[in-house]
């Protein structure tokens, strides 16, 4: 069985791998996951950091593409985008099966 290059769906998963490789960001997706658009003072709730410190995170998130900001009025709202985690876990799924299938060869030889 012949499996797509896991590299097709996604041109390069690092990036929102990298990006989703820290707490304060994992948990910033997990604010916004729910689809409502928030503020970073929103986002900033409860959490021990900054104003600053919660910009910085939320940008390194959209330059993932993983949230979007848009204007309203003075404040910058994030909002969250599915589809690069999505095309992450399919990524991850295809590398999966890969393996599960070096596995079973792996396991056919020995047993034989």
């Amino acid at each position: 069985m012949s499996n797509p290059e896991p590299n097709r769906t996604l041109t390069d998963p690092a990036p929102v791998l990298a990006a989703l490789g820290d707490t304060t960001r994992l948990e910033l997706v997990s604010r916004l996951i729910d689809g409502q658009a928030r503020s970073i003072a929103q986002l900033t709730e409860g959490l021990s950091l900054t104003r600053q410190g919660i910009t910085k995170h939320l940008r390194i998130l959209e330059q993932a593409g993983i949230v979007n900001s848009s204007r309203v009025g003075r404040e910058s709202r994030f909002t969250y985008v599915s589809e690069p985690i999505e095309q992450v876990r399919s990524y991850l799924d295809t590398v999966s099966a890969r393996w599960d299938e070096a596995l079973l060869r792996l396991k056919t030889l020995v047993e034989s």
